[in-house]
C-alpha cells in the first residue's frame, strides 16, 4: 500500500515459492499478509476508530440535490430554520448528510406536491428490489451499485444495499473488512441458511451515509452453494429460491430500495436474489469478448430462471436495463458496439453510460466513490465529468423507480 513490501512472520519480505512447497500454505501465507497491510491502510486512513465518516457537502451540492437556490437555503439559515450549518472561511456552510435528510423532511412537510424532497414509496407502494448483475468481472457491477445505493440515500430514499459477492467489494468500500469485521458471521448467508436462520435485522447495519444501510458479505456466502444442493435432494423446506425474498419481507417496510450487488456467476444465491427482485440491471462493458460472454449469461439465465419460474418463482419484473460502463467515447470500436447494443435491444439499453474515468479509479484507492471524495482533489473538468455521468445513469434508474410506482 505505501509501496514496500509485505514481510513474512519472520520479518523478511516474501520472497519465491519454495521447491514442493504445498500451494495451500503459501496461499494463506499471503493472505494473511494482505490482510494485515489493508488493516495498516485501513487504520492510517480513517485513524484513530478505523471507521470511515463521509465529508460535508457545501451549501452549493445540498442545493443541486435539493433543487432548490443556494440563497434559497440561506434564507432558511439565516431565519433560524432547519439545521444548523457549519460556517467555515469565507461564510461558506457546510451541511452533513444527516442534515440534508433533516432539510427534506422539513421541506417535504411545506411542499405542494408530495414526495418533492422525499420520494421514497407511498401507500401502497412496493419496495423496489434491484439486483445489479453480471457474468463477467470488470463491468463495474460494485462500482455501478455503490454509486447507486449512496445517490439514492442523497437523494432522500431509504435504502438498504446487500453485498452477495464473496470478494466483499461493495463491504470494503463501506468501511467493512470482512475477514477483520465479519469474524463471526454476519452476511446474508445467516438469514437464509436452512438451519436456524437468523432475522435478517441481525445482520443489517448502518453505514456513514444517512438513508443508506448495508448487509455486508464474506466467504461465508458460499456455504449456500454448498447447502442447497443437499436440500434439493432432500426436497426438504422451503424452495432455495424464496429464501432471500422471504428474508427481505421481514425488513421491506423500512426501506424504500433494496440494491443487490451480485457475484459474478449465476448459482444458487444469484438465483434466488432474482427471484427477489423487482428490477435487475446489466452492467456490460462496450467490448466484442465481454458482449460474447454476457451472451451466454444470458442464455444460461433464460434457462435456469426459466426452471425456477416452472417450480412456482416469481419472474417477473417492473424492468430489466442494460448499463454500458466504462464507456470511451473517442473510442470507434466501443462506439460500434454501443450502437451494436442499442440496435438489438432498444430501450432496454439506458440511455446514458457510465463513463471511464480516473476519478472513479482514483476514488478507489482509498475505498471511496465520487460522491464521498472531495471535488478539490481533482483536476475540476475531471471530476465534473465523471460525477455529471454518474448522475445521468442514477437519475435515470430512479426515473424507472418511479414510474414502477405509477408516477
Amino acid at each position: 500500500m505505501d509501496g514496500t513490501a509485505p514481510t513474512d512472520a519472520s520479518g523478511t519480505a516474501d520472497g519465491p515459492q519454495a521447491r514442493g512447497e504445498r500451494i495451500d500454505l503459501l496461499v494463506g501465507r499471503h493472505a494473511a499478509l494482505l490482510s494485515a497491510q489493508l488493516q495498516e491502510h485501513r487504520a492510517r486512513l480513517f485513524p484513530p476508530t478505523a471507521r470511515k465518516t463521509l465529508r460535508k457537502f457545501t451549501s452549493g451540492e445540498v442545493a443541486d440535490l435539493l433543487g432548490v437556490k443556494d440563497a434559497y437555503l440561506r434564507k432558511l439559515h439565516l431565519d433560524g430554520r432547519g439545521p444548523d450549518p457549519e460556517v467555515r472561511s469565507g461564510g461558506r456552510r457546510y451541511y452533513s448528510a444527516e442534515e440534508i435528510r433533516e432539510l427534506r423532511e422539513m421541506l417535504e412537510d411545506g411542499a405542494k406536491a408530495p414526495g418533492t424532497y422525499l420520494p421514497g414509496r407511498r401507500a401502497g407502494d412496493h419496495c423496489q428490489v434491484i439486483c445489479v448483475i453480471n457474468f463477467k468481472g470488470g463491468s463495474a457491477k460494485t462500482t455501478t451499485a455503490a454509486h447507486l445505493a449512496q445517490k439514492m440515500a442523497l437523494d432522500g430514499y431509504r435504502v438498504l444495499a446487500i453485498d452477495l459477492d464473496p470478494q466483499a467489494s461493495l463491504s470494503t468500500l463501506h468501511g467493512y473488512q470482512p475477514e477483520l469485521d465479519l469474524m463471526d458471521g454476519g452476511t446474508l448467508y445467516d438469514a437464509i441458511r436452512y438451519d436456524d436462520p437468523v432475522p435478517l435485522s441481525a445482520v443489517i447495519r448502518p453505514t456513514y451515509f444517512s438513508g443508506l444501510d448495508i448487509v455486508p458479505g464474506n466467504l461465508d456466502l458460499m456455504d449456500f452453494e454448498h447447502d442447497t444442493p443437499r436440500m434439493l435432494m432432500s426436497q426438504e423446506g422451503e424452495p432455495f429460491f424464496t429464501r432471500i425474498g422471504a428474508a427481505l419481507a421481514q425488513v421491506e417496510g423500512d426501506y424504500d430500495a433494496v440494491i443487490i450487488d451480485c457475484p459474478p456467476q449465476l448459482g444458487f444465491i444469484s438465483m434466488a436474489a432474482l427471484s427477489a427482485a423487482t428490477a435487475v440491471l446489466v452492467t456490460i462493458h462496450p467490448q466484442m469478448l465481454d458482449v460474447m460472454s454476457m451472451c451466454q449469461f444470458l442464455r444460461m439465465t433464460s434457462d435456469l430462471l426459466g426452471i425456477v419460474a416452472e417450480a412456482g418463482g416469481n419472474m417477473t419484473y417492473d424492468w430489466m436495463r442494460y448499463l454500458v460502463t466504462r464507456y470511451e467515447p473517442g473510442d470507434g470500436p466501443q462506439n460500434q458496439m454501443v450502437g451494436f447494443m442499442r440496435s438489438m435491444f432498444g430501450d432496454h439499453v439506458l440511455n446514458n453510460t457510465v463513463l471511464k474515468s480516473t476519478a472513479v479509479s482514483d476514488a478507489g484507492i482509498t475505498k471511496q466513490t465520487l460522491y464521498e471524495v472531495e471535488r478539490t482533489q481533482f483536476t475540476r473538468s475531471t471530476y465534473e465529468r465523471a460525477r455529471e455521468s454518474l448522475d445521468a445513469v442514477n437519475s435515470e434508474i430512479e426515473g424507472l423507480v418511479q414510474a414502477a410506482w405509477g408516477r
